[in-house]
């Protein structure tokens, strides 16, 4: 187990150094990307299997002791949830290989590089057992997905990144305040020692640790008011790199949030992080609603979405952090596949504005057909993972009697399914596009429908196993809210 805990932060680290050594020799460096990010993918996917089996596992980075060295800790939580991430990074990467001659391609001699870089600091984060080692986990991710934002040097691209970097840097010099602070009131950022010691410390102490993390790893996962980079740094990245950003960048905040918030019994945060959490999903999907661009609206999306994991999460009971779990291993996938639709669109269109598409039904099926079962998800419509993902938070909200954030939830959800019409009628009838848009170079399309086709099957086979995902989260919550649990793991 060791080898595979290490194996999922050297192996893309490793294919990152090889693929932009030989960056100028195509076929070599993609398949040295694939490598890395599958053989990070596939650890990932051993490391689930043997933690189902035999509960969580730390690996004691160089033998030290938790309190002095750094430990990486694979509990029922980060079992479940890196493997959905990692697998997502791979797909993605086999479109981009597909689309890199196209207007809307990545630089393939940065970004796949990159794209390793920032697979090492995916699962750092969510294998960390310390702070501090959690900070330089979002510092790899920030540093890569500058790059991949920016690479193409376009003037949107840079302004967007701008905003994106200063309020990441932000984020990141609060994290470190807030370091300092918690390691000099308890002595200590390793979380299992710290699920001791802050509990001990005065309240007002503890609500003021609470609250500081909130806004850094709230800044992250874009949560009212803290989301303004977000829908206008994602849609000026070439749309392999929205759709990474999409599916993951986000959802490592609100992870770190679950994890940090539940091991220290936050719960006195639960009432601020449901009014939070009702405002982001409702200004979520009217930012969406309010949009004329595929991006744009899908990037909304995401600002709405996060709001049902905080949501869950706010109601610090067993049930709403199961659902909050649940809903991020949804959402991941079916964001990603809705990007990367965008891409096809944009890829047959020359744009995804609304008033300049139409007729793709007509023309192109087998794409409709791709849009139609994520967006069907995430409106939150049966059968698919978004029903029982949105089912599972809304239950949890019903039981601790949050009726006026369970009406909020219902809400979001009827303003996403209209928004998803709209692109729905925009895109996919309508005029004959041919009188509405540009063609560009097709690139690869058999590669690139095969990715998005792979992803789309991932969004059922985990609709197919909502059953069994959902014990499974409920496994990694119960854990957390246990924080006995974690700490025996790590120290014994």
């Amino acid at each position: 187990m060791n080898t595979v805990l290490t194996l999922m932060l050297v192996a893309p680290l490793l294919s990152a150094a090889l693929a932009f050594a030989v960056r100028r020799h195509d076929q070599l460096r993609d398949a040295l990307t694939l490598a890395g990010l599958g053989t990070a993918a596939g650890a990932s996917g051993v490391m689930f299997a043997t933690v189902a089996a035999d509960g969580p596992f730390v690996l004691r980075v160089g033998g030290w002791h938790p309190e002095l060295g750094i430990v990486l800790v694979a509990d029922r939580f980060a079992a479940l949830v890196l493997p959905v991430a990692l697998a997502i990074i791979f797909v993605v990467e086999l479109f981009a290989i597909g689309q890199r001659k196209t207007a809307w391609g990545s630089n393939p001699e940065l970004s796949g590089p990159m794209m390793g870089v920032l697979t090492a600091g995916v699962s750092l984060a969510m294998l960390t057992g310390d702070l501090f080692t959690l900070f330089v986990a979002f510092e790899l991710i920030l540093v890569s997905s500058y790059v991949l934002l920016t690479h193409q040097g376009q003037a949107a691209q840079l302004r967007a990144g701008m905003t994106y970097v200063v309020m990441n840097l932000l984020a990141s010099t609060l994290f470190l305040f807030g370091l300092a602070y918690v390691y000099a009131a308890t002595g200590t950022v390793n979380l299992a020692l710290l699920t001791e010691r802050i509990p001990e410390l005065p309240d007002g102490v503890r609500l003021g640790i609470g609250a500081w993390f909130f806004v850094v790893f709230g800044t992250k996962a874009a949560v009212f008011p803290l989301f303004s980079w977000l829908p206008d740094s994602y849609p000026t990245a070439p749309t392999t790199i929205t759709a990474v950003f999409a599916g993951l960048l986000t959802k490592i905040g609100i992870y770190a949030m679950i994890r940090f918030h539940t091991l220290m019994g936050m719960d006195q945060l639960g009432n601020t992080m449901l009014i939070i959490a009702g405002v982001t999903m409702i200004v979520g999907a009217l930012g969406a609603l309010a949009q004329s661009h595929v991006k744009r609206i899908l990037s909304f999306h995401i600002i709405s979405q996060i709001g049902y994991m905080l949501m869950g999460l706010g109601l610090f009971t067993a049930a709403g952090t199961a659902g909050a779990i649940l809903f991020l291993v949804h959402h991941m996938p079916v964001k990603t596949v809705l990007f990367l639709v965008g891409g096809l669109i944009e890829n047959d269109q020359g744009t995804g504005r609304l008033d300049r598409t139409g007729g793709l039904a007509r023309r192109r099926p087998l794409i409709a057909a791709l849009f139609a079962v994520p967006a069907l998800s995430l409106a939150g419509l049966p059968p698919f993972s978004g029903f029982v993902a949105k089912f599972a938070v809304i239950s949890a909200g019903i039981e601790a009697r949050a009726t006026p954030w369970v009406v909020l939830a219902l809400v979001a959800g009827a303003l996403t399914l209209l928004s998803m019409t709209k692109i729905w009628l925009g895109v996919f009838w309508g005029a004959d596009p041919d009188r509405v848009s540009v063609r560009r170079p097709p690139g690869n399309r058999p590669m690139m429908l095969a990715a998005t086709g792979i992803a789309v099957a991932g969004t059922l086979t985990i609709s197919a196993l909502a059953g069994p995902l959902f014990d499974l989260s409920v496994d990694a919550a119960e854990d957390l809210r246990d924080p006995e649990i974690y700490r025996t793991a790590v120290l014994r």
